[in-house]
């Protein structure tokens, strides 16, 4: 089994950045929520994007936007999308092949969805001047990568250090936000949007948990008397073996 984690300090500090990215967010999202203004906000009801709007209260995607403090949710975006893109250029090595090369590349993707989000709010001025586009390709880009990586890291967990119970962790909420996607996706397109904070969610904090269960198992990996998986021998060692053995018994 070849390892696919870098050496070093740059692993332990791409593991912290990896499971503080989620944690920033979600202390942005429970802030802004707490300042949220008339009519009462509600994580079932409401868009998670309506939290970034600023400004004056406005009506977009049929819901009331009214957040005065939706620049601190907007940067809780860009940083989680900046820490997540770090952590894993840290932590992974790339020389490694097409293993962590796949899981970078899902990282880049997903952390610039989420900063475009945070950079382009789903406003009625961007809906106007088309900046919209990067406000909803980041948002589904976030959703498909991120949930696709947490399934990629489930199943080459052996080659990062994390245990089965995080394995096993991984896969199943990529799987769940996949799924929580197609169901979001028609409650959006069939029009019917009955509690689509909750579907947006349930697609949303997968992606979320699961870089929290990546940097806390390496972490966890990294503590003295726990090591990272090591490479297996290499072709020429058992063969130095194979030859000692034949002059011991010789002699």
């Amino acid at each position: 089994m070849t390892p696919i984690v870098r050496s070093g300090g740059a692993v332990r500090t791409g593991a912290v950045l990896l499971f503080i990215g989620p944690l920033v967010s979600w202390a942005a999202e429970l802030i802004t929520a707490s300042a949220w203004q008339e009519p009462h906000y509600s994580p079932f009801y409401n868009w998670v994007s309506h939290l970034g709007l600023t400004g004056p209260s406005q009506v977009a995607f049929g819901q009331v936007g009214n957040s005065p403090l939706g620049a601190v949710m907007d940067t809780g975006w860009v940083l989680y999308g900046i820490l997540l893109i770090a952590g894993t250029l840290l932590t992974l090595d790339l020389r490694g092949g097409a293993r962590p090369i796949a899981i970078v590349a899902l990282a880049i993707l997903a952390g610039a969805g989420v900063s475009l989000i945070g950079i382009f709010q789903g406003s009625n001025a961007n809906v106007a001047n088309g900046l919209i586009a990067f406000h909803t390709y980041g948002a589904q880009g976030v959703m498909l990568a991120g949930n696709v990586m947490a399934i990629v890291v489930g199943v080459n967990a052996s080659r990062i250090g994390l245990g089965h119970g995080r394995r096993v962790a991984s896969i199943v909420l990529g799987v769940f936000g996949l799924v929580a996607f197609g169901v979001f996706m028609a409650d959006v397109f069939t029009g019917w949007a009955w509690n689509i904070g909750l579907f947006e969610r349930a697609v949303i904090y997968p992606i979320m948990i699961g870089h929290v269960v990546l940097g806390r198992g390496l972490v966890a990996a990294l503590r003295p008397g726990a090591d990272l998986p090591k490479p297996g021998p290499t072709r020429s060692e058992p063969t130095r073996v194979r030859r000692s053995d034949r002059t011991a018994q010789s002699v």
